[in-house]
This record gives structure tokens, sequence and C-alpha cells, in this order.
């Protein structure tokens, strides 16, 4: 696996427009839900540090309780996701 380089797509020419930006907080929060969701169904659980083999990580906490370097994580997925769909040529629109 020595090999591997990884290849993301460019999405660095996709600027958001203002109207995702809080769509953006909302999928870095439902990120960590589906995160902490798998890890407590593997059987993780709070621990004041990150223990691989006892399971324990301080990350299981509610979204608003995050540290903010986890926050800036979640949002960074968050909107390369949505920069990639914009740069795939899909629309986003929020029915009313």
């Amino acid at each position: 696996m020595d090999s591997y380089t990884p290849h993301p797509a460019d999405t660095s020419g996709v600027a958001l427009p203002q109207s995702l930006l809080a769509l953006t907080e909302e999928i870095a929060r439902n990120v960590h839900e589906v995160w902490a969701a798998g890890r407590v169904a593997e059987g993780w659980r709070y621990g004041e540090e990150r223990d691989d083999e006892k399971k324990t990580t301080p990350c299981l906490v509610p979204y608003d309780e995050l540290p903010e370097s986890e926050k800036a994580y979640d949002r960074s997925t968050a909107m390369e996701t949505l920069r990639l769909i914009l740069c795939l040529g899909y629309t986003i629109q929020k029915e009313d």
C-alpha cells in the first residue's frame, strides 16, 4: 500500500454560495452524529483520552460540546462534499 497516492477531485475553483453556508453546519453536525453512532455500535464509549484498546474517546459528546478543532474537521468534510456536488454539475435547492 506504500504506492497509494490520494487524488481528490479539485474543487478549489468552486465557491459555495451564501445560501449553502448554513447547510454546511447542518451537514457537519450530522457527520458527527453518524460517526458517533458508528462508534457506539462498535462498542466505543466516552473517555477523557482516546484509547483504541479500551475503545474510549473524548469526542463521544454532542456536536456543540466538541472542541473547535473537531468541528472544523466536520465542517471541512461538509464543505468539500458540497463543493464536489456542485463541481459535478448538480444543483442544490431548498424546497419551500
